[in-house]
């Protein structure tokens, strides 16, 4: 009876340490999987009321993700939360808006406000503002077109030379150009020094994004893949709305060659009609963001993308001539 009773104490015991064990890692896990959840950016976040034409973020390598809005907007940065899904800060900057698409980011932390939106093709005076968050620092760089020579184009299907994407690389800005929707569906890249002055920005390359025109462009921190949002406005036989949106992705590309990398593609979300996607930054790793902006019946957003997640683009043609660029 003695040595029953005293298996009986030593299995209680043992069944005392396994659950104060499974308590202890419970304990430790529990915690992680909560800070691992709250860590983690929803698949889509809705975006306050101020930052409804939202066409411009990028998150800088200190983490903070800016954003702008487009023409008839105050000239305002906003920094935003997407885990706690809150502005945290408006800045409101003495230049004009005249018409802002995009933003990108040095190491160094200062941001490119690019004022280069042209939907007329008729601007003279294209900028980027140059502005450090941190001194307040802010000078210009104004440019010009390289083959460019009527304001506008007679041929509306020479309208090539609006800019709604722009990327910071090294020590050079590339911009990428927004086809006009009765155009050929070509977007040029163009390069700019990263400095304050007056230049005609260099015809870099070309290529054929079928089907859509280009609103926004993100570069990697490592500087190894390129990602630009498009998508397409239409009606099939003349009557009903016809839209797509898509963000694709260039890598494996040499230097600044963006274009001649391998191309893969993801579909963005739709509801009845695909949303107006203006601007894409990478967030961490294969994680991407995309916003859109906000219009009836949908509302301004930001979207999570996985890269990891892609498509093979087999629709992009590459390596194209600058000669056949309009």
């Amino acid at each position: 009876m003695a040595r029953f009773q005293s298996n009986i104490h030593t299995n209680i015991t043992a069944m005392k340490s396994s659950i104060h064990f499974l308590l202890l890692l419970v304990a430790f896990i529990l915690p992680a999987s909560l800070i691992s959840q709250q860590n983690k950016i929803a698949r889509r976040t809705a975006l306050p009321e101020a930052l409804k034409e939202v066409s411009g973020m990028v998150r800088t390598p200190t983490g903070d993700l800016w954003m702008l809005n487009d023409s008839k907007n105050p000239p305002e940065l906003f920094r935003f939360d997407p885990f706690t899904k809150k502005l945290l800060e408006t800045r409101r900057l003495p230049i004009p808006n005249r018409d802002w698409e995009d933003l990108a980011a040095d190491d160094q932390g200062n941001l490119y406000i690019g004022d280069f939106g042209n939907n007329r093709n008729a601007r003279r005076d294209l900028c980027i503002f140059l502005y450090n968050p941190n001194t307040h620092a802010l000078d210009s760089i104004q440019f010009k077109y390289p083959d460019q020579t009527e304001f506008a184009p007679t041929d509306e299907k020479n309208w090539n030379f609006n800019c709604e994407a722009m990327v910071f690389y090294r020590d050079s800005l590339h911009l990428f150009s927004k086809n006009s929707f009765k155009g050929n569906f070509y977007t040029k890249h163009y390069v700019l020094p990263a400095a304050p002055g007056k230049y005609v920005a260099e015809l870099r390359d070309s290529i054929c994004v079928k089907n859509r025109v280009i609103t926004g462009a993100a570069l990697s921190r490592d500087g190894k893949t390129l990602a630009l949002t498009g998508y397409i406005i239409g009606k099939k036989w003349g009557i009903l709305p016809y839209t797509k949106a898509n963000v694709f992705f260039f890598s494996d590309f040499e230097g600044s060659d963006f274009l001649h990398g391998q191309q893969k593609r993801k579909r963005l979300p739709k509801f009845l009609i695909a949303r107006q996607y203006e601007s894409v930054t990478q967030w961490e790793d294969d994680c991407w963001m995309v916003a859109n902006e906000g219009r009836k019946p949908q509302f301004q957003a930001v979207w999570r993308v996985k890269k990891s997640r892609m498509e093979q683009e087999k629709n992009l043609e590459s390596k194209t001539s600058l000669s056949l660029v309009r």
